[in-house]
């Protein structure tokens, strides 16, 4: 299988698997300016030859877009194998390049976000621990920052401080996110228009640089929702389902 390396010479016409492949599509759009801009910070977003999702992207952990302090780590962001591309090793193959890559360039090991049990958006804990991946840190209320160190004796990477206190976050409804997932440039701006819809304060912060993502309240910087304080889900959301936490909370529909 042919493995492809998006580069700034082919970025423009390369498909970048988890979007519609129309660059003037808006989600396409900024996923690509979000890339374009990563490239010169050592990101490396590596697919297989093939129609669909399968690929990996990861960056040095110094450049991460995630609360994490894991100094010479290599940080992945997405594994994203589905649909009819399963089972034929493609995550084998995909992971076993990000590790040769990542010893080649001197890092210490692998670091990626996952959660206790396997859930959506997040890699599942499985496959992590059955490539020889350990559980370096826990923030509630279910991630785990799961590490592969290439030396036994290299410092474990963990979360900041910023996801365990709270305290300083607006009450309500708000959310985080970023331009790292094509899907948000989506949503987002749906999600406004539903809590308009039910009249209520949706407070959304959307997060555009590295240091600003690295000192987050949120392990997943990319989509997380909290109600008062609490981490509602990390899960892009559709209309519909922002509409079911809504009505959970004792929300109504406006007029």
């Amino acid at each position: 299988m042919e493995l492809i390396t998006l580069t700034h010479g082919n970025l423009e016409q390369e498909h970048i698997c988890c979007a519609i492949a129309n660059n003037k599509d808006l989600q396409v759009r900024s996923k690509k300016d979000w890339l374009k801009d990563r490239l010169d910070e050592g990101l490396v977003f590596l697919k297989c030859d093939v129609r669909g999702k399968c690929f990996i992207e990861y960056l040095p952990a110094e450049f991460a877009w995630a609360p994490v302090d894991a100094a010479s780590y290599m940080y992945i962001d997405c594994l994203w194998v589905s649909g009819q591309l399963k089972g034929h090793g493609y995550s084998n193959l995909l992971l076993n390049s990000c590790i040769e890559d990542s010893r080649a360039k001197g890092k210490k090991g692998l670091v990626m976000l996952s959660a206790k049990k396997k859930m959506g958006f997040l890699s599942d804990p499985a496959f992590l621990k059955y490539k020889g991946f350990q559980t370096a840190d826990t923030a509630a209320p279910c991630f785990e920052l799961m590490y592969l160190p290439f030396d036994e004796h290299a410092e474990k990477p963990r979360f900041r401080n910023t996801v365990h206190d709270h305290d300083a976050m607006p009450r309500g409804f708000v959310l985080y996110y970023t331009n790292q997932c094509p899907f948000t440039a989506k949503y987002v701006p749906l999600l406004k228009r539903v809590a308009q819809d039910y009249g209520i304060d949706l407070t959304v912060t959307h997060i555009q640089s590295g240091e600003d993502a690295r000192n987050a309240p949120c392990p997943f910087t990319t989509f997380s929702l909290f109600y008062d304080g609490e981490l509602v889900t990390h899960e892009i959301l559709s209309e519909k389902k922002f509409e079911k936490i809504l009505v959970s909370k004792g929300f109504t529909a406006a007029g």
